[in-house]
């Protein structure tokens, strides 16, 4: 693996951060007029000291964190990767041995204080914005995606933080905060997968009041812990009848020592990351939240953000794709001269890096829209106002549809086309990459997982495809924000044509009236969604270069790369959603 700081060498991450984030309304929103700060000045609440107190200084502070992030990503962790993976877990008897080598880099992440990046600081965390989180979580995934999971484990506090009692945060959140204790989320059981409302796993009070559970989770990443740090694991169990469905679920925090680790499985990749069996005989059980929402309300609020997490992780996954067959092609030589000076290869290559901006461009408008909806919503509600109130809030009812859409659209192309760069990335490598010589092999393994869990690509379609059509209507959300990013530049052509095209793919799909079928071209229609937002952002991202002063042929020469292969994309769609002759009079595309 390349060393370096995975921050500060990562060319487009840094240009997002320094000149294209619009950080002040993140700031605005997250920072709530700097009241941490003002806090601290009249409290002197030491878990308030780093908080900043305007602009500028939460800027500097969120790249402080994520420069600390990328030179132990890249000099730590990523030296010792390869070897962390080949040795893997051991398990016996319910304890689970991590390698040496992850226990201490895991030591390093916590003394240097980076861990609990999704916490607020009044709990002990860092209190980063999302937008912040994700460009660490690719920061680190980079580096190694299996690691990455394990550190973002302890965040779960987050979910605590944000569903459970004032007594409950407060007795278990600065513990997850601190390391001494881990995270699990346990939802998945032997057969229900993503059939959660079928979940069978039994929760039932005592005449003491007391909650215990009884049943099976299967695929619980750290279920066990992480060495001889203890888990609580956030459970979904089964509170009505069997034919209560989602709504007779509730949410409940478990202790680790209370359950039995059954076993672990043997994975195709992510070999240090423990994907638990979690056996509960009567386990003793604390209540969050109000019984019955579990699945409706809570559970859904914790996958969302794991969504998030895994289009992050894919992120940093696609960027050690692309750093490393980059670095590889530019020494290995053949017929005289390096590969990357072949044309098949550097093709590839310029196709990976579009990829990469493009990527990274709707995960970081995914995580805003997360940042401009989540923080409004929470502080109207610590203010007082009913939830009814706070529901019809014009910013919060905005951001709220655009994070509902741009969270499953994320989820989906990053895991996806991380998959395609990591192919890509073992075949610039030629035989060398099949190998484990090289760590390609490794982040090949590590890439298949990101589109299966936390909600297969199928699902992510079918969470979509509501936000993508309702929205492209009149007075829709989707077209609304489009409208909106619009006003700021003049599109290219190109795009807006793609436009036009995107627009008579959604008009087709509204037509066809079989179900089936429907079902069955939603991923065409989602797809072309994600492909023209896409290029909008891009060319967003150029316009604002430009009036910074910036030099962005390279990137330009990239834009129209992605969007012409977008056309070609959208003009396929359509023929698949609507027929060959909708394309010839509709489309206004050359065929």
């Amino acid at each position: 693996m390349i060393q370096n700081n995975y921050f500060s060498d990562n060319e487009d991450l840094t240009l997002q951060f320094e000149k294209i984030m619009s950080w002040n309304d993140i700031i605005d929103t997250y920072e709530n007029g700097f009241e941490d700060a003002k806090s601290y000045q009249k409290d002197g609440n030491e878990r308030l000291a780093m908080a900043p107190s305007n602009h500028q200084e939460a800027v500097d502070f969120y790249r402080t964190i994520l420069e600390s992030t990328g030179e132990i990503a890249g000099k730590e962790i990523a030296p010792k990767a390869q070897v962390m993976d080949h040795t893997g877990l051991k398990f016996n008897s319910g304890k689970v041995t991590f390698p040496d080598e992850m226990v201490a880099c895991m030591k390093s992440v916590k003394e240097a204080g980076i861990m609990p990046y999704s916490i607020t600081r009044h709990y002990g965390g860092l209190g980063l914005p999302v937008t912040a989180q994700v460009m660490m979580m690719e920061t680190i995934s980079r580096a190694d995606a299996a690691f990455a999971i394990a550190m973002g484990c302890v965040n779960l506090g987050e979910t605590i933080e944000s569903f459970a009692s004032d007594e409950m945060i407060e007795e278990w959140v600065p513990q997850m905060a601190a390391g001494d204790l881990w995270g699990a989320m346990a939802l998945t059981e032997p057969n229900y997968g993503s059939d959660l409302q079928n979940v069978r796993t039994k929760a039932e009070k005592g005449a003491d009041g007391t909650w215990r559970i009884t049943g099976t989770k299967r695929f619980i990443t750290h279920g066990c812990g992480f060495g001889d740090t203890p888990a609580v694991i956030l459970t979904l169990a089964r509170t009505g009848g069997p034919e209560s469905g989602g709504r007779g679920l509730s949410f409940f925090l478990v202790k680790g020592q209370d359950v039995e680790i059954a076993g672990i499985e043997k994975k195709m990749g992510l070999h240090i990351s423990p994907t638990c069996e979690v056996v509960y005989d009567n386990s003793p059980a604390l209540l969050i939240g109000e019984e019955g929402k579990g699945l409706v309300k809570y559970a859904m609020g914790m996958m969302n953000g794991a969504r998030l997490s895994i289009a992050a992780q894919s992120m940093g996954i696609a960027s050690a794709a692309f750093y490393e067959a980059k670095k590889y092609a530019s020494e290995r030589v053949q017929f005289g001269k390096t590969i990357d000076k072949i044309p098949a290869v550097a093709k590839m290559l310029e196709g990976m890096e579009r990829e990469i901006i493009a990527m990274r461009c709707l995960l970081l408008e995914a995580a805003t829209s997360v940042d401009m909806y989540h923080w409004r919503k929470h502080r109207l509600a610590h203010e007082g106002m009913a939830d009814r109130d706070v529901r019809r809030d014009e910013l919060v009812k905005k951001w709220e549809k655009l994070a509902d859409l741009f969270t499953p659209l994320s989820k989906y192309y990053t895991s996806e086309l991380t998959n395609k760069l990591a192919f890509d990335a073992v075949q610039i490598h030629g035989g060398a990459g099949y190998t484990e010589e090289y760590d390609v092999a490794r982040i090949y393994r590590d890439a298949r997982i990101t589109n299966i869990y936390e909600g297969t690509t199928q699902l992510q379609v079918v969470a979509a495809i509501g936000g993508v059509v309702s929205g492209m209507t009149p007075s829709g959300h989707l077209r609304a924000y489009i409208d909106e990013t619009l006003k700021g530049f003049e599109p290219s052509t190109m795009l807006k044509r793609n436009f036009e095209i995107f627009e008579e793919i959604v008009r087709a799909y509204r037509e066809i009236s079989e179900g089936e079928q429907k079902d069955a071209l939603a991923f065409e229609v989602v797809e072309s969604a994600a492909r023209y937002i896409n290029g909008l952002l891009l060319e967003r991202s150029i316009d604002r270069l430009v009036k910074q002063g910036e030099n962005v042929d390279r990137r330009r020469q990239l834009v129209d790369g992605y969007n012409r292969d977008s056309f070609a994309m959208l003009t396929a769609n359509l023929v698949r959603v609507g027929g060959e002759s909708r394309v010839e009079v509709r489309a206004g595309a050359a065929v």
